[in-house]
């Protein structure tokens, strides 16, 4: 298997104008994923670029940062950590809100997910505004891990989510990128 450049990846995310509103071009990765020599090698892009970093955890953002973030965790044979909706773990949690479009929202953690000083990667496949990725350094953070990098498979600069995390001293890392929304 050959590993994929990264424009080449970009050829694999279906775009479906108008979802799920008008106006939105929704960036679709289940395409790439279903391709898996275009799986394998996003997961291998991701990773190389952290494997000497001594890495605890890779958290992932649910739902599909739980696919890359796993992947990602398992390549690099260190453990996964999941960042979930509000309510959706069984165990005791701790949990950060951040702000929506219209509203607010919740992501948690087991409380006993971290170690003080753990260093976690937050990975997820898109980052867009970055509410969601500065809500989820903050959870790990006050949880005493370490974040200093975030790892994205799509950054779509036009809505400023990169700046955001990187606002909050996290190295970004992306490995493509569609300009507008």
């Amino acid at each position: 298997m050959t590993i994929l450049a990264c424009h080449e990846l970009q050829k694999l995310v279906r775009t479906i104008p108008d979802y799920p509103k008008p106006g939105i071009m929704f960036r679709d990765i289940t395409t790439l994923i279903s391709d898996p020599n275009g799986f394998k090698s996003a997961v291998v892009l991701l990773a190389d670029r952290y494997r000497d970093m001594k890495l605890t955890f890779v958290a992932g953002i649910e739902a599909r940062g739980f696919i890359f973030g796993s992947a990602v965790a398992l390549e690099l044979g260190i453990g996964f950590l999941p960042i979930r909706k509000k309510g959706k773990l069984p165990f005791r949690t701790i949990g950060e809100d951040y702000q929506l479009e219209y509203g607010m929202d919740r992501i948690e953690i087991h409380q006993d997910a971290i170690t003080q000083g753990d260093n976690v990667l937050l990975l997820d496949d898109l980052i867009a505004t970055g509410g969601t990725a500065a809500a989820g350094i903050d959870l790990i953070r006050r949880a005493g891990g370490v974040v200093d990098h975030a790892a994205f498979v799509i950054d779509l600069p036009d809505l400023g989510g990169a700046d955001i995390v990187r606002s909050k001293e996290v190295d970004v890392y992306t490995l493509i990128e569609f300009e507008g929304d």
